[in-house]
């Protein structure tokens, strides 16, 4: 929703500095996204997190007019009563400050288990802790970011690429209305990062353009190396944009192709 009404052509038309604060949940906020909707309203629009299993928030920013207490790009703090940490994605132990793994939880909100589900909700629940499935770190001031899903992580050639990393910087493009990146099945580097981008009304960019952007700002291996341009991307009932949907439509395409 930010990112549509930042990408409105006509915005300028509009006053609106009666906007104080707003929170951001339920999809990744692209730090582009969050920064020019500051800049446009002159609010305060912070990131939250959480998931259904937690009933449903876990973190958040402050709502800090001062911004002295909001950090661009975190989910913020735990909620009071709420114990948040990385631990190793492999063995579970928990990380220091600035190492990536998986962020797990533990508070009153959070699920007693699937109903009649005793495997899944062993799977997630452990020793009281909800592993939450998500990719992250925290700082040394106690704020979590969350790089991806663990699902969504891109294996290319024996390296780990994150479509977050990859969209954020594609939300830097001026042109770009709205994106998602995923792996695409390749039979050579076992995945490449495929690009999906809706562009603003009236802009105009091409596949290679959009490549050469992104290459100028990531690792080589971290390069989409296809760009697929429609007019929307699958969403959820809330709004978040749907990899998997992407993710299942390049599956269906290679067996096709295969079979021919």
């Amino acid at each position: 929703m930010y990112a549509v009404l930042v990408s409105y052509p006509e915005i300028d038309r509009y006053d609106l500095t009666s906007i104080k604060f707003c929170i951001s949940g339920a999809a990744p906020l692209p730090v582009e996204v969050q920064k020019r909707f500051m800049k446009k309203t002159g609010g305060v629009l912070v990131e939250g997190y959480g998931l259904t299993e937690s009933s449903p928030v876990t973190h958040c920013n402050p709502l800090d007019p001062t911004m002295k207490t909001v950090k661009i790009g975190s989910i913020g703090l735990p909620w009071p009563d709420t114990e948040a940490k990385i631990v190793d994605l492999k063995r579970g132990r928990q990380l220091p400050p600035g190492k990536k793994g998986e962020l797990v939880v533990k508070g009153p909100q959070v699920m007693k288990g699937y109903w009649k589900m005793p495997k899944e909700t062993a799977a997630v629940l452990k020793d009281g802790w909800l592993y939450t499935g998500d990719v992250g770190t925290m700082d040394e001031d106690g704020y979590f970011y969350i790089t991806d899903r663990k699902k969504d992580l891109i294996k290319y050639k024996g390296y780990s690429v994150y479509p977050r990393e990859i969209e954020e910087v594609l939300y830097e493009h001026s042109a770009v209305e709205l994106c998602a990146v995923i792996g695409k099945p390749d039979p050579v580097a076992g995945e490449i990062p495929k690009a999906f981008v809706v562009l603003k009304k009236g802009a105009k960019a091409s596949e290679k353009e959009i490549i050469e952007f992104v290459k100028k700002r990531v690792a080589a291996y971290k390069v989409v190396r296809e760009v697929e341009f429609r007019k929307d991307l699958p969403k959820s009932l809330v709004g978040k944009v749907l990899r998997r949907k992407l993710r299942e439509e390049e599956i269906r395409k290679a067996k096709f192709s295969r079979e021919l």
